[in-house]
């Protein structure tokens, strides 16, 4: 009996030879997942040469000189103002903003590359400054905001988009506890609770000033158009976004810019986030991740009796996660990407309350809970057991319709969610996970479609065909354009560490003089 186990028993894998760990739910092996998973990461982060460098840059220079031409003319935005730009869409998850609202925008077929950016329409930075946050009304990580303390240039200004508090049905100051929260280093007010009713600034007022200024201001640069400069091909409400795609060269670039209102320091509602461990602890100082917050303009998705979509704004700790996300290891920054790619595509249609931000919250939850020497093992595998696992934590959240918010624990992201929403986000999260290869395998097929569209539209470019409509010729690379980049190229090829700069004349664009240090070309 021995001798008939013995034979049929499996050989014993030969020496040296390591076996791939097989996914007990899938069968897949992850040495086959993790180079898919490094695949797909290459081509999501595509090649970033001299010539995209250079179109993103003058796709940035265009909004800000647009949103300067908005201070100029509307006179509201802050004189020195400081804009937080995130790489990726509103779309990719780098914002806590409801997903209905977010718009339908493809990657390879509506644009090339993405960024969100944060326009602080009040700058709160003065610690002198008396600042209320009112969280009595609003549900954990909303909140909202007086500025009757303000002084009274500021209110003249902003009183467009400010509304005042009607008296409440039986209201009883006496008895109602007080939740007024007060950022860190502010005037504590010495008036009574009610005297800072009033002078609401409205998310919903914001957002639509917001909209029409900067609709205007890019129908003023359309009118006078200049050689080189893009101009955006479409502007479009989303929600509380006000969303551009410009044509610049051979790349079409989505700007989504969000109106909000930036703050220094901590507030004390955060305050228990920075009495626990973290993985960020030891690589980052406590000044880095905690220079500020902001709020965005969005309220509660929990609907009740006591949301107020005017009054209500949205704790958001951007800021904070730019800093942390320098510190997660390189694997789970790989699954994270790779995650991302296959979620949303599976989460597109129907839109259920889910978000990619969900997905990256839990990100930061698991650099917490998993021991560094894990998360940063660099074993093949390693990307790919970090990204089953993201998937394992977010369908456990989706069936328990619980996602803490990871600044703000006591909010729970998903409490919003409805049973027939959980279910379904949970069967779609179970199909995937049952055969993850095999969307890993779409997503890399989108991803080299996106990068064959890009190479097409920079041969019809260098061709003289721009990406751009005849409408927006002066948006478009023009040969002239595309010969000076690769003149700008070479030389920044050949003169490595030196000083490049390039001038040309308004009345012949089609001389440009080039200097290198102190000599010119």
């Amino acid at each position: 009996m021995e001798t008939l186990m013995s034979a049929v028993a499996p050989r014993a894998p030969a020496a040296g030879k390591r076996v791939s760990e097989v996914d007990f739910r899938s069968g897949t092996t992850l040495e086959q997942l993790g180079d898919q998973v490094q695949e797909l990461v290459q081509l999501e982060q595509g090649e970033f040469g001299d010539q995209t460098a250079l179109e993103v840059h003058t796709a940035k220079d265009f909004i800000f000189n647009m949103l300067g031409l908005v201070q100029k003319v509307d006179k509201r935005l802050p004189v020195a103002n400081e804009y937080l730009l995130l790489s990726g869409g509103a779309r990719e998850g780098v914002l806590d903003l409801n997903p209905e609202d977010l718009g339908d925008y493809a990657k390879g077929v509506d644009f090339d590359l993405d960024f969100t950016l944060l326009v602080p329409a009040l700058k709160l930075h003065d610690r002198n400054q008396p600042v209320t946050l009112d969280m009595r009304h609003s549900p954990p990580c909303h909140s909202w905001l007086s500025l009757r303390l303000c002084d009274p240039a500021m209110l003249k200004r902003w009183s467009i988009c400010c509304q005042d508090e009607k008296t409440r049905e039986n209201k009883d100051v006496e008895d109602e506890e007080e939740e007024t929260e007060a950022v860190q280093g502010s005037i504590p007010s010495l008036q009574p609770p009610q005297s800072l009713d009033g002078c609401y600034f409205s998310p919903l007022l914001v957002a639509d000033w917001f909209w029409s200024v900067v609709g205007t201001a890019v129908e003023e640069l359309r009118r006078n158009p200049q050689r080189g400069i893009p101009v955006p091909d479409r502007v479009e409400r989303n929600g509380p976004l006000t969303t551009l795609i410009l044509t610049a060269g051979t790349s079409r670039i989505l700007y989504d810019l969000l109106p909000v209102v930036s703050f220094r320091g901590w507030p004390a509602v955060a305050q228990g986030w920075l009495t626990t461990n973290h993985f960020w602890d030891g690589k980052i100082t406590e000044e880095e991740a905690i220079s500020g917050f902001y709020l965005l303009p969005g309220c509660s998705p929990a609907v009740s009796p006591s949301t107020r979509p005017d009054r209500e704004w949205r704790l958001a700790f951007s800021r904070s996660e730019v800093q942390l996300k320098k510190c997660v290891p390189y694997p789970m920054a790989q699954a994270f990407q790779a995650a991302k790619a296959v979620l949303s595509r599976l989460l597109a249609r129907p839109r259920t309350g889910l978000s990619l931000y969900h997905l990256r919250t839990l990100m930061f939850w698991a650099c917490d809970r998993l021991p560094t020497t894990y998360l940063s093992c660099p074993d093949h595998e390693t990307p790919a057991r970090l990204f089953l696992g993201l998937l394992d934590d977010l369908a456990h959240c989706v069936l328990g319709k619980n996602c803490p918010n990871y600044f703000l624990p006591q909010c729970n992201m998903l409490e919003h969610l409805t049973d027939s929403a959980a279910l379904l986000v949970a069967r779609k999260l179970a199909h995937l996970r049952s055969d993850p290869a095999e969307h890993l395998r779409a997503a890399l097929e989108q991803a080299q479609q996106a990068c064959q569209l890009k190479r097409e539209a920079a041969v019809a470019a260098s061709n003289g065909h721009g990406l751009a409509s005849p409408t927006h010729g002066y948006g478009a690379g023009s040969p002239q354009d595309d010969r000076l980049a690769q003149r700008l190229q070479q030389l920044v090829t050949e003169n490595p560490g030196k000083s490049i700069s390039v001038f040309l004349n308004p009345d012949d664009v089609t001389r440009p003089h080039f200097r290198i240090d102190d000599k010119f070309y």
